[in-house]
């Protein structure tokens, strides 16, 4: 690691259901996330949550008092089930674990949300045509980011207070709107059952997407990994894979705007997640706003509404240390 350690910093997590980024925050910065402190690691190679901690620690040689964790899963009563890998993790086993003087758990999308006012220019991108809102008063912002899971957030600001919203929302169930989402819809339930968005909505969603449109239309060739078809979409070789591609941005547009008339989140929608910026020249070829306007009575209030794709690597740490340095002007 380098660059100046913090005299008093922070250890961050942020854990998904492939990797766990680890991190070190000066609360003491207005841009508290110190970002060369970044680490990456599978948590496949990992039994338990704290044995990550633990070689980060190790790698790193920082030593902290203070822990926040952002979990991809349901945090309850200090203890967390992440949702798409088998860690189960306790807050007072980790405290202990760790030598920390205090441990805070908090949702990934949770994290997420709070990213938002400290992102650079640099970290986002504007879909469509409608601009953003300042950051500032009063507002409301939904956030939906598709990686490995799908993660479903928002952010309140009250009079220039932030607050997040911890939701499972990417667990509400699939609607689909034309004849061949219905058939997809089909296929995928007489697999699964329930279809929830997330079946559709993530990386080994887009798998689940390419291989129902491939058995409906008659071009199946064998499941693909989310890269494979991604790639294929981009060289413009596969059909089945561009329209896989096509499909899943326009079913992002419709469940984005879905959650901007839940939270009443007229200020902004944001796509967080890893598969977004892989995808964002799919996004911005219309599909994804003209589903995500597609609110029927609410049209025209829809087209006016922003949505802003998340550039940051490191997003969810960055939300991490911004809870980090709102803990820091509460115990101030």
């Amino acid at each position: 690691m380098s660059g100046a350690v913090p005299l008093d910093p922070v250890l961050l997590a942020d854990v998904g259901g492939t990797n766990v980024r680890f991190a070190l925050a000066d609360p003491s910065r207005a841009q508290p996330l110190v970002s060369d402190s970044v680490r990456r690691y599978r948590v496949a190679d990992y039994a338990t949550f704290t044995d990550a901690a633990l070689a980060y620690l190790g790698s790193s040689g920082a030593r902290a008092r203070r822990g926040v964790f952002a979990f991809a899963g349901q945090v309850r009563d200090g203890e967390v089930q992440v949702t798409n890998h088998s860690w189960s993790v306790s807050r007072e086993r980790v405290r202990s674990e760790l030598a920390l003087e205090s441990a805070t758990f908090i949702n990934d999308f949770a994290a997420m949300s709070l990213c938002l006012p400290l992102l650079a220019e640099g970290d986002r991108h504007v879909i469509g045509h409608a601009s953003p809102a300042p950051l500032t008063g009063t507002r409301t912002y939904a956030v939906i980011g598709p990686g490995t899971g799908l993660g479903v957030g928002a952010l309140l600001l009250r009079d220039g207070v932030p607050a997040a919203l911890e939701t499972e929302g990417g667990h509400t169930s699939f609607a689909p709107r034309t004849e061949e989402e219905v058939e997809v819809l089909r296929r995928l339930t007489a697999r699964f059952g329930r279809v929830s968005n997330e079946r559709l909505l993530c990386g080994s969603g887009l798998s689940n997407l390419h291989e129902a449109l491939g058995d409906l239309h008659g071009i199946y060739d064998g499941r693909l990994t989310p890269e494979e078809i991604t790639r294929r979409a981009d060289l413009g070789e596969d059909a089945g894979c561009v329209r896989a591609v096509e499909m899943f941005c326009e079913l992002l547009g419709a469940v984005a705007g879905d959650f901007v008339l839940a939270f009443g989140a007229w200020d902004g929608a944001w796509l967080a997640g890893g598969l977004t910026p892989l995808l964002l020249p799919w996004l911005e070829r219309g599909g994804f706003r003209r589903r995500f306007e597609d609110k029927g009575r609410f049209v025209e209030a829809m087209a006016q509404v922003p949505s802003t794709a998340i550039l940051h690597r490191d997003a969810g740490l960055l939300g991490a240390a911004a809870f980090a340095l709102q803990q820091r002007g509460t115990s101030a």
